[in-house]
């Protein structure tokens, strides 16, 4: 191992109250991939915020090339070559890719105007998308893009930056299996060139495959490190949790029931003549699978009446229904647990009692009026259920970490009685502790009688968790699999659209 280039040496951050960060040391050398875990509100992006010059430390040293500095700026730590792919996406969507990631880098003209050279920044931009085989193309508005879309942008913005440590905070979240092997590959070719990388990452076995070696933080310290021939799930969860957990597999209470939702050549404008037919069945987890782009978005967002379906049917426990609006879908009890959560989920300004009682404020209303009281006792009846994190239920969503924002969203609709569920991606950037609360609690909710369908990108929750798994390609359902029929080949061979064996 090198020299490292970069030492942190008791590290600590603390805000009123909360100590964020407790002693924490940590050193990197030239051309090594370290994996950093922990569950949500462990640290991570307290001292990944500190490494990019985001927030300065409370205490401790930083050393960059033997020379200390007591914190660093954001130009600092871009002139020591750090690089940062944030977990919540930083895109501006009125630019296009190109521009988000050249922004204050961009190649100029000539002149006394300096305008920006176009095609220059384009085609500087297009060496960084082909090593990621994106699907989209230097001018393309950030605003078309799909959330995997933005991820890999991300991706391909530090890359440019050419620099000796990339951090990347939950980098595959939103990607499928393929989009992520490439990203290992990207990886390793950053580690042959000599390239650091910290990669954080709730996916487990990402890290068995790229780790040099990990560390693990919880509850704001350093509780443990792991050489390479001691990475593996069990010894990476019981560093971060302190205990083992169960398989993440839980059986249903009892056999499906009858179907609650059923979807009869439904059609979404973005794959018109693509019709898809399934059911929603009581007391089954329903996962889908399928390549970015295989339309399984556009159809959660017409079943949950926030677009119009182009042709087909729905039937609720036997009752024709048509949804015009969100409003038309929550009152007949389907409920959507959207992808993006910042965008579409929740209100970052409000609290979380505020976000929790929104949809269903007639509850704790009298007159017109919110009887503040009753109100809060359910929101913090919610906050209890679902383990979520923070002093107060008066506390802001956004400032959450990204895994108690995502139970506040879930919170929402379970103070309400949901005939079906829809989560699309709903562990994206939740740890492994938190995935297992979340886990039980839809399989609690199945046994009580709703039907869930289970959106992910995720090989292995959609395989462990779902008990019968629907595969999308090109906007039709290319096959179903039963428990005893689930496998990654399986999977794949449906998402790529080989329906013959």
């Amino acid at each position: 191992m090198t020299e490292p280039f970069l030492r942190l040496t008791g590290i600590t951050k603390s805000y009123p109250g909360v100590t964020a960060l407790d002693q924490v040391s940590l050193e990197v050398s030239r051309g090594e991939v370290i994996g950093l875990v922990g569950e949500n509100g462990a640290g991570k992006s307290t001292l990944m915020k500190i490494l990019g010059g985001v927030v300065a430390p409370s205490s401790g040293d930083i050393h960059v090339d033997a020379n200390r500095v007591d914190a660093l700026s954001v130009a600092d730590a871009i002139a020591a070559g750090i690089a940062f792919v944030h977990q919540e996406l930083n895109l501006f969507e009125n630019l296009d890719a190109a521009a988000n990631v050249f922004i204050g880098r961009e190649p100029l003209r000539g002149g006394f105007l300096k305008l920006v050279d176009r095609r220059k920044l384009h085609d500087q931009t297009r060496p960084y998308l082909d090593v990621l085989g994106v699907d989209f193309t230097p001018d393309t508005p950030v605003s078309e893009l799909s959330i995997a879309q933005r991820q890999l942008l991300e991706i391909a913005k530090a890359l440019s930056l050419d620099s000796r440590l990339v951090i990347m905070d939950e980098p595959t979240s939103s990607l499928t299996l393929s989009e992520t092997d490439r990203l290992m590959r990207v990886i390793a070719d950053l580690k042959a060139h000599g390239v650091s990388v910290i990669f954080i990452s709730h996916r487990l076995n990402e890290l068995c495959e790229c780790a040099d070696r990990v560390v693990v933080l919880r509850d704001g310290k350093l509780v443990g490190k792991l050489a390479r021939e001691q990475i593996s799930p069990p010894a990476m969860i019981r560093m971060m949790i302190g205990r083992d957990l169960r398989a993440l597999y839980l059986p249903p209470a009892s056999p499906p029931g009858a179907g609650v939702l059923e979807i009869d050549g439904a059609q979404t404008h973005t794959w018109p003549g693509r019709p898809v037919s399934l059911t929603l069945r009581r007391g089954e987890i329903l996962g889908m699978a399928g390549l970015i782009g295989a339309g399984r978005t556009e159809l959660a967002r017409a079943l949950a009446g926030i677009d119009t379906l182009a042709g087909g049917a729905l039937t609720l426990e036997g009752e024709k229904v048509q949804f015009s609006t969100p409003r038309d879908a929550i009152a007949h009890g389907i409920f959507l647990v959207p992808e993006d959560r910042k965008q579409c989920g929740l209100l970052l300004d409000d609290s979380i009692s505020e976000n929790i009682l929104l949809p269903n404020l007639h509850r704790t209303s009298k007159g017109g009026l919110v009887q503040e009281g009753e109100a809060l006792a359910m929101a913090e009846r919610q906050k209890e259920r679902l383990g979520i994190r923070a002093a107060t239920v008066r506390v802001h969503t956004g400032t959450l970490s990204g895994g108690n924002q995502q139970k506040v969203v879930l919170a929402k609709w379970l103070t309400m009685n949901p005939r079906v569920l829809i989560c699309d991606e709903p562990t994206r950037g939740v740890d492994v502790g938190a995935k297992s609360e979340i886990y039980r609690m839809l399989r609690d909710l199945a046994d009580a009688g709703v039907a869930i369908l289970m959106i992910s990108s995720d090989m292995e929750e959609v395989i462990g968790f779902s008990d019968r798994i629907a595969v999308m390609h090109e906007g039709a359902i290319s096959g179903f699999l039963e428990r005893s029929q689930f496998s990654e080949h399986e999977v794949l061979r449906l998402a790529t659209g080989n329906t013959v064996h």
